[in-house]
């Protein structure tokens, strides 16, 4: 297509254009409007050619300054039906936007057509500052929320086809050619992204750094190279991946100064980060405060940015933690049984570990079965020289192997895995070992080399043991075990499972491990495919192994940390555009809300609790419009116990939901997931008693995930779009942070954040505190 930009516009011209042709930017300044011409680009577009394609990620406003341009909805057999015209002057994207979703009509020009594409960065900065201008959005975009609720089957249609649906190709808000370092005790590990061309990726690895027998190896587009290098540093380690990466012959950079981004990984974020962030001088002193968390990788992790940030020093670098995908686990799955105070004042706890590779792999497992990642239950089991694993619910890490630190869970390597601790202290007190010696026995001399006697390299150990060595065959035993029982208590920390995915050398290269770690699970709906396993090439692509009638599909997914940590990079990076936004209104309130155990109600069991043509009694209005509390009540009753006075919010849904607090499940005796509401897919049922009958529900229970309802407007004035995940800071004597907050987005919406009572009471809030947004996780 000769899509093209067009020369650069007398930005005066421009400028009087947009102000007077264009409705929206009536209501901004002229200092926005400048920045708007400033940092937005013309594009043209001949006639039938696509402006947009449906299914696009949202990536800019933009403004038809010339021409006219149809929206086009395609149906799910590929006919297209025109929804809509735009003339000169008219703007779109608004609600993809806002909404987070793909794009949902394609944009055909009808003539020739001109259109300025202003990018999100910009928007968020000179238009959504603006208050009036925000206004006039919201009532656009409110209008087509609307379009949109009447058929959910637009989003869907545009999901599936998304040329990436799941947001694993490597676009940034503009160009950018990213750099991924690794650092690790005596290794460096890289890799540069070209966003432009995904085809101008390289690769390589510095080994023994600071050692004897310094080795490079690298691959790239143009080929490979591998040599020795002198024995050296850090900052030589440095220079030679710099030199390498810009050399003629292999490199794919012209110069070290066309890096516009560094991505770093990092494997202890603790608990206070729970996402990709931006590097400064006060995020690195927080990264180091954690070293006593991790003290054989945060340390070296911190050596290797500062080391980036000199040779880098004009571009941002952005930390990404192993374990902040983690930070989703409920309290009950990552406390101890310890006394309370060690994890309050140490910061003792359970965090996890390998997040980076389990979300990449969950993502790309949903994207091989062409099924959304938010709806499906994964086992993922990363297996390597490090070993984890991995429950993720619904697109959430539920529960995981590893711990404290990398040595819980899974035998490994050189790792002992889950350990009695009475061990240790039978070690420290017979054997005399301190602790700087326990430290090196249960991390470098355990695990499988402990346990084998022979090696550490699970190919060593598999060809040990078909020669008969019985420590050889004890040792896999062991591992597979391991790596069975652990995936039994993933399915049950679940309730359920969709599928179950192996990666890592050993879970991509074994097929010996990978069928005795499933023997004995066809109970869970796990049917391994022998032929399909043992001619599997689990380095090559994504192979499935299961039967074809297995109820759990069984993948090999191949890892790509590297690629996850420059695609969280970016994302950091888009988060820090939007900064200025939601810095400007961070003062400004969100009142809280406590939400009561409750009852939603489909008319059919409302009719089976309360009679034959019953309807719903309005009692009092709730916050949000359109909702209300009913007169009507029902009894709970589960496995061991009742509750009683339930009350029932109307008006009536399409399924029955039941919310309800940790308390109320201790006293029903059942256990829900937490879950938006309406994501019901896999949840525990009960039974409801009314004055006319009751009813057994085979699922619908669930503990509400804590939200915040958004008109438009609110989710403009604060930067944020559908589905965001934010932090709500609430001041007081003792002031509390609140993470993982779902921004929910609705014209019918009223500014509210709802928490359950048990939330309320712990933190000693009610009804009308406010709160203040402290920043955003992620926006997808």
């Amino acid at each position: 297509m000769s899509r093209k930009t067009e020369p650069a516009m007398n930005p005066v011209a421009l400028a009087e254009y947009l102000e007077q042709r264009v409705a929206l930017f009536r209501h901004v300044s002229a200092e926005g409007v400048a920045g708007v011409v400033k940092g937005s680009r013309v594009v043209s577009f001949e006639p039938n050619e696509a402006v947009v394609e449906c299914g696009e990620d949202p990536a800019f406003l933009g403004v038809l300054l010339e021409g006219e341009m149809a929206a086009m909805r395609v149906d799910e057999g590929g006919r297209s039906e025109e929804v809509g015209r735009f003339k000169a002057g008219d703007t779109f994207g608004e609600m993809a936007l806002m909404s987070g979703e793909k794009t949902m009509a394609s944009f055909i020009a009808r003539t020739r057509c001109r259109v300025l594409r202003i990018p999100v960065p910009v928007f968020q900065s000179s238009v959504m500052t603006a208050p009036r201008a925000v206004q006039h959005l919201s009532r656009t975009i409110a209008a087509r929320f609307r379009q949109w609720a009447a058929d959910p089957s637009k989003a869907a249609a545009a999901f599936r086809r998304s040329e990436d649906p799941y947001g694993l190709r490597l676009k940034g808000e503009r160009p950018e050619k990213i750099l991924v370092v690794n650092c690790g005790s005596s290794s460096l590990k890289y890799a540069c992204f070209d966003t432009e061309d995904e085809a101008r990726t390289a690769r390589g690895q510095i080994e023994r750094v600071g050692l004897p027998g310094t080795r490079l190896v690298h691959r790239g587009p143009r080929g490979e190279a591998a040599r020795e290098l002198p024995r050296g540093g850090y900052e030589e380690a440095f220079q030679e991946m710099v030199r390498e990466l810009s050399a003629g012959d292999t490199g794919v950079l012209g110069a070290p100064s066309e890096v516009t981004v560094v991505g770093h990984r990092v494997v202890h974020g603790g608990e206070r980060f729970s996402e990709a962030v931006v590097v400064d001088d006060a995020v690195l002193r927080e990264i180091e405060a954690l070293n006593p968390l991790a003290p054989l990788h945060n340390p070296v992790n911190v050596l290797g940015i500062r080391e980036a940030r000199r040779v880098f020093p004009s571009v941002p670098h952005v930390a990404v933690f192993d374990t902040a995908f983690h930070h989703t686990l409920p309290s009950y799955a990552y406390l101890y049984g310890l006394p309370y105070v060690y994890h309050e004042q140490r910061g003792v706890r359970r965090y996890g570990f390998h997040g980076t590779s389990h979300a990449y792999v969950c993502l790309r497992a949903a994207q091989s079965l062409q099924r959304r990642f938010e709806e499906l239950e994964v086992v993922s089991c990363h297996l390597g020289n490090g070993a984890s694993l991995c429950a993720v619910d619904h697109g959430r890490s539920v529960d995981t192997s590893m711990g404290f630190t990398p040595n819980e869970g899974l035998i490994m390597g050189t790792r002992c895995g889950d350990l009695d601790a009475g061990v240790v202290t039978y070690l420290q007190r017979e054997e005399g070992l301190t602790a700087t010696q326990i430290d090196e026995l249960l991390n470098k001399q355990s695990g499988l080399l402990g346990l084998s006697g022979l090696s550490s390299d699970m190919r060593e150990i598999e060809k040990a043991a078909d020669a008969g060595d019985p420590r050889a065959l004890v040792a896999l035993k062991a591992f597979c075990y391991r790596v069975r029982k652990g995936i039994g208590a993933c399915v049950a920390a679940m309730g359920g499972l969709d599928v179950l995915t192996f990666t890592g050398g050993i879970g991509q290269g074994s097929s010996g491990v990978r069928s005795l770690a499933l023997q004995g699970l066809q109970c869970m709906g796990i049917r391994l495919d022998e032929e399909r396993n043992r001619n599997a090439r689990g380095f090559d692509g994504i192979c499935r192994i299961s039967t074809d009638d297995s109820r759990v599909a069984v993948l090999i997914v191949p890892t790509d940390e590297a690629r996850m940590i420059a695609r969280e990079t970016l994302r950091a990076l888009s988060r820090s555009y939007l900064k200025r936004v939601w810095e400007a209104h961070r003062r400004d309130p969100i009142p809280i809300e406590v939400s009561a155990h409750h009852v939603h109600l489909a008319q059919p069991h409302v009719e089976a609790l309360f009679g034959p043509g019953h309807l719903l009694t309005r009692q009092s209005d709730l916050s949000q419009p359109g909702q209300f509390a009913c007169a009507e009540q029902v009894t709970l009753v589960g496995p061991k116990g009742r509750v009683e006075r339930v009350r029932v919010l109307g008006p009536a849904r399409q399924a029955t939901q039941v919310e309800i607090s940790m308390t109320e499940q201790f006293k029903l005796g059942i256990h829900p997931p937490i879950r938006e509401s309406g994501d019901l897919h896999g949840t525990p049922g009960c039974v409801l008693e009314g004055p006319a009958g009751r009813i057994t529900l085979g699922q619908g229970v669930i503990c509400a995930l804590r939200h915040i309802h958004m008109a438009p407007a609110d989710a403009l004035h604060y930067g944020v779009k559908d589905k965001a995940t934010v932090r709500v800071r609430v001041p007081g004597e003792r002031e509390l942070v609140f993470g993982d907050v779902r921004v929910r987005v609705s014209p019918d919406f009223r500014l509210a954040m709802h928490i359950d009572t048990d939330e309320a009471n712990a933190a000693h809030l009610e009804t009308g505190t406010l709160g203040y947004l402290d920043g955003i996780q992620s926006q997808d």
